[in-house]
């Protein structure tokens, strides 16, 4: 293993765009992904106590944060923002993520329109497409100079990571939006950040809340201020209502202060203190109810092992500032295991329920509990717990009555339920079978019968749990079927999630090491308690349907007994009659209880202009946003109809969009003009839907159906930037990636006082430029990083140079690299810079600040004609490869065509 840095085999051609002759605007670059079914599923041995133990002394579950190999896990900090936060805070929230991408505000002002300009790109003469769109913000939303208060739109619209629309600029009339075919819906994505401390929101610093008298809308930075500042004009409704009078003087220092500072009418996403009015009781405190799967299946596998030991280290990272967390522990197999903390005593008592018919609680005291005050306890308990039943037999798991005990609990508190299982649910209430797939499988009713729930004691229990503001959450790891379709009602209703891990077990440390971060991560989120949302728009629109993980109570609002800071919504928008504005608005309303003790309301804003013309609409789409709405529609399409309807949906879609550009928007709609013309701002959205319709969920061949109600649960509530990762991977080439790359980032500021050079290091590590998604892109002695949103794969092709393997395996010799799940080995940067800079990028990649997965990675060596016969007719290497190649959604997989094929079939589509 040499310490120099090597060059390793370029490729030996360059790739030019196409010329086609029309302006086209550049940008930056990026790309993203999809997920693939798990491999070799089995039961493992049965692991002991020592072996279990051992694991997690071999694992931190929050990283190092002073390793440079791996990414720095943000601990549950103490500090929250003051409720009097508004100066310090505003200024940096000035300066954070919400301010729009400049280059947009120039290329507007550039243009000299008003309103974005129309480019036409021709789909065909742009192979391989040009991926670095994925990574652009969407077209700017242009509005007049004066639209905001503080003539500042940029902080008074809301960033496109909060808030945005599939269209950029709005049709003003019912008949134009539906001729354009391009949908109108809300990508809501409330919370950036996994807790409160990264995301500096201004706080109102007093409970004054201005609301229209009428249409009950906020105040915000939109409104006209009339009558000397007495009044404001509502921009949703136009009724003229009084400024509240505390918007003149500081409550708590009693001294007079400017109006229009005020964070509410400046900045686009901002939290208001809620006064008493806003309260039906006193803000609950965090509430954790742990169900765990004791059967021998939990047992054996390792899981029971491993969930008490990964609650145990994430103890100090739970939510419990005000120190009145509270938690509760319930075993489940045949029977239900009630554990009873006594007050100034470290000995529990184990209480066993058998009555599985009407299940009951024990006892009054001691099941709910405060963590801090019992953590001496608590703690004994989960290092005792695996010892309960190390010699288990229990095959049984009587998931319904755990669940309705747990109910019990909590309903008149509220919280989580957070349900840890290895077994398929066989006894009591809610009891499930296993499906038969194969008698279905490849057929229309596949869907309807595997992918909708089974019993429908799931969803009426859910929407019960609701209503006590109780949400549940799952995670999963059974090693057979386990009714991931029917499990993930009661998270759906309750806006939980359900985690799932097929073909876990505890004797694979890096399976432990994904549940337990995983754990560990969600776990340690802030969220939100007893909240709604609202969501309201300008007089002519409606919100008609609202997608993702919550119960819709009534036609406009959705209830989240708790409100997780790591998925996304949509709400589809109707337009009922004409637009007579310019500038039409939405605001997002969620009332909600901190879990720090404070109601709130976290409120964000948006302004979008409108247009007679459909050249406006189609050169402000948002192509992203656009994906994310058929994501959630075409799973919709699944489950009322079939695999093969959902395709054909997202075909047609595309076949409305291309035929609709030829005839009313191609220059002069020229004759034999190319039938797969688009705006150049779409050009991608071909490509979207196409990979979006070869997605584990809709995917043609044979798939088990708890990895596709898996791969739907994520399609329905990942943010749009995970979500286009899960529909289009991102490839990384890395064996001629630049040398800066894996690195910090690097920058020169000029000292203004002396005029010298200042180096800039950043903590921000520099990541290759990805590359398209098809093996065409691909040289067989390449190095290449795929990352889907799940997972990284990491693909050593069989023609490899030795001093790559070296450089970053510290062997000459391929074959006696690991594959499968693994970590890469540990070089400092004197002895393998490469091999460093590889970790870095991994690191980054893992390193999400919004999401508590932890992506596990997979080491495959590719195909080579010299390779040993042992290697080629390795099962387990085999699967992998297909795997890493399935993400290659460009090419053609199986019964699937390459996106090449499809534009020609689109072709066909649209001259006929």
């Amino acid at each position: 293993m040499s310490s120099r840095r090597r060059a390793y085999p370029q490729p030996q051609y360059a790739t030019t765009p196409i010329d086609t002759g029309i302006p086209s605007p550049s940008f930056p670059n990026q790309s993203q992904q999809q997920q693939q079914p798990v491999i070799g599923l089995g039961i493992p041995p049965q692991l002991s106590l020592d072996q279990t133990t051992q694991n997690f002394r071999n694992l931190s579950i929050g990283s190092n944060p002073n390793s440079p190999y791996s990414p720095q896990v943000n601990q549950f900090s103490q500090n929250r923002p003051p409720s009097n936060a508004s100066s310090p805070l505003v200024s940096q929230f000035s300066q954070s993520s919400l301010q729009r991408h400049p280059s947009f505000l120039d290329q507007a002002q550039a243009f000299g329109n008003p309103l974005n300009q129309l480019y036409t790109t021709d789909l065909s003469r742009e192979l391989p497409p040009p991926i670095s769109d994925l990574s652009l913000p969407p077209p700017p939303i242009v509005l007049p100079q004066n639209a905001s208060l503080n003539a500042n739109n940029e902080i008074a619209n809301a960033s496109p990571d909060y808030f945005r629309s599939t269209l950029n600029v709005i049709p003003n009339t019912p008949a134009l939006w539906k001729k354009s075919k391009l949908p109108l819906a809300l990508i809501l994505h409330p919370y950036n950040s996994l807790t409160v401390d990264d995301e500096q929101i201004p706080v109102t610093s007093d409970t004054n809340i201005g609301r229209c008298r009428r249409c009950k809308g906020y105040i915000n930075p939109f409104i006209t201020v009339t009558e000397n500042g007495r009044k404001w004009k509502c921009n949703f409704c136009d009724l003229l209502n009084d400024i509240p009078a505390g918007f003149d003087y500081d409550e708590i220092t009693g001294q007079a202060q400017n109006k229009f500072d005020r964070v509410e009418l400046n900045y686009s996403v901002v939290e208001f203190l809620a006064p008493k009015e806003y309260m039906v009781r006193t803000p609950p405190p965090i509430v954790y109810t742990f169900l765990i799967d004791i059967s021998v299946n939990a047992v054996q596998s390792g899981l029971t092992g491993t969930i008490s030991r990964t609650i145990l280290e994430s103890l100090d990272r739970i939510p419990n500032v005000n120190q009145t967390a509270k938690v509760a522990f319930i075993g489940v197999d045949s029977n239900l295991h009630y554990f009873r903390f006594k007050e100034g005593f470290e000995d529990v008592d184990t209480l066993i329920v058998s009555d599985i018919d009407e299940p009951f609680l024990p006892t009054p005291d001691g099941l709910l509990i405060n963590l801090n005050e019992n953590r001496t306890a608590i703690e004994k308990f989960l290092i005792d717990f695996p010892t309960y039943f190390e010699g288990a037999a229990n095959q049984g798991f009587a998931l319904g009555p755990a669940l309705k005990s747990g109910h019990k609990l909590i309903n008149n508190i509220g919280g989580k339920i957070i349900c840890f299982s290895a077994s398929l649910p066989t006894i009591g209430e809610g009891k499930l079978s296993v499906r038969d797939e194969s008698s279905v499988a490849g057929k229309p009713k596949e869907a309807k019968i595997l992918l909708t729930p089974a019993d429908n004691f799931y969803k009426s229990f859910a929407i019960d749990c609701n209503s006590n503001q109780i949400t549940i959450d799952f995670f999963l790891t059974c090693s057979s079927y386990q009714d991931v379709a029917t499990l993930s009602e009661l998270s759906h209703y309750t806006a939980g999630q359900t985690h799932f891990y097929p073909g876990w077990t505890g004797n694979n440390i890096e399976d432990v090491k994904k549940l337990s971060k995983e754990i560990s991560e969600h776990l340690s989120q802030d969220f939100s308690m007893e909240a709604v949302l609202r969501v309201r728009g300008s007089k002519a629109f409606r919100m008609s349907e609202f997608y993702g993980n919550f119960f819709n109570r009534s036609s406009d609002i959705c209830s989240f007994p708790t409100f997780s800071r790591d998925q996304s919504y949509v709400i589809e928008v109707a337009i009922d009659e004409n637009i007579n504005q310019p500038v039409v608005y939405f605001q997002a309303a969620i009332l909600n209880s901190t879990s720090f003790g404070e109601r709130r309301v976290r409120l964000l804003n948006l302004a979008i202009p409108t247009s007679s013309k459909l050249n406006d609409v189609y050169a402000s789409a948002d192509q992203l946003a656009i994906t994310n709405y058929y994501a959630h529609k075409t799973v919709e399409k699944a489950l009322t109809s079939s695999f093969s309807d959902a395709r054909e949906y997202l075909t047609s879609k595309v076949v409305e969009i291309l035929n609709l550009y030829r005839k009313d928007l191609v220059a002069g709609n020229v004759s034999g003009a190319s039938p797969l013309q688009l705006s150049t701002n779409l050009r991608l959205l071909p490509l979207l839907l196409f990979s979006l319709a070869k997605n584990l969920s809709f995917r043609g061949e044979r798939v088990p159906s708890d990895h596709r109600a898996s791969a739907m649960n994520a399609l329905t509530s990942l943010p749009i930037k995970q979500l286009i990762k899960y529909i289009y991977p991102t490839v990384y080439s890395l064996h001629d990636m630049p040398d800066e790359c894996g690195l910090p980032e690097r920058s020169v500021q000029i000292d203004e006082e002396t005029g010298d050079e200042l180096e800039l290091i950043s903590n921000e590590i520099l990541l290759p430029e990805p590359i398209n998604g098809s093996k065409s892109s691909w040289e067989n002695y390449g190095l290449y990083l795929v990352d889907n949103s799940t997972e990284l794969f990491l693909m050593v092709s069989g023609n490899v140079v030795p001093g790559l393997v070296n450089d970053l395996f510290g062997t000459d010799n391929l074959y006696a690299i690991p594959t499968g799940k693994t970590e890469l080995p540990e070089f400092g940067f004197e002895e393998s810079e490469f091999n460093y800079r590889v970790r870095q990028i991994i690191a980054k990649l893992r390193n999400q600040k919004d999401s508590i997965t932890w992506k596990s990675l997979y080491v495959v060596i590719g195909g080579s004609s010299n390779e040993p016969i042992e290697i080629s007719q390795n099962r387990d290497l085999i699967a992998l490869r297909m795997w890493i190649f399935s993400c290659l959604v460009e090419d053609k997989t199986g019964s699937e065509p390459s996106y090449r094929d499809f534009l020609t079939s689109l072709k066909a589509k649209i001259t006929t």
